[in-house]
């Protein structure tokens, strides 16, 4: 049944009449709808190759990519909003437990965890993982 819908979208193109550009349709002219199938190849040539299965596949398919470029990777963002890099290339994070229950914890504990600490080591290679466009100095943190 499919097969004899999409035969039947085969038609005549429109000829380009007077009439035609000014609104009027003759009688005896046909509409035309896009012979394409679902994936893009023309239904004639599809239909031909499926009759004849000796013929080469005549595929039409479009570029997703272009040749030569890579798959580009997605930055984490909740990793980018709490990792940043400095001026030498070291990645840089914030201390826990400078919240919430600040009350109980004295004044130079709470100066201790306002400051940012370096990353260490053994965590850069999940870092760079999530953050791979991140300018990193590797010399700086550590192998990853």
């Amino acid at each position: 049944m499919a097969m004899s819908l999409s035969l039947a979208r085969l038609a005549l193109p429109l000829q380009s009449l007077p009439a035609a550009a000014a609104g009027k349709r003759p009688a005896n002219a046909t509409i035309s709808f896009a012979a394409n199938s679902f994936f893009g190849a023309p239904l004639a040539v599809a239909a031909a190759t499926a009759l004849s299965p000796a013929a080469p596949l005549a595929r039409s398919l479009s570029v997703v990519a272009k040749a030569g470029k890579g798959y580009k990777m997605k930055t984490h963002k909740a990793s980018a909003k709490r990792f940043r890099v400095t001026g030498t290339g070291k990645i840089v994070r914030r201390c826990a437990g400078k919240q919430h229950l600040l009350s109980k914890k004295n004044a130079k504990r709470r100066k201790r965890l306002s400051k940012m600490v370096q990353v260490n080591k053994s965590d850069y290679s999940n870092v760079m993982g999530a953050l791979p466009y991140l300018k990193v100095n590797k010399k700086a943190g550590g192998e990853y």
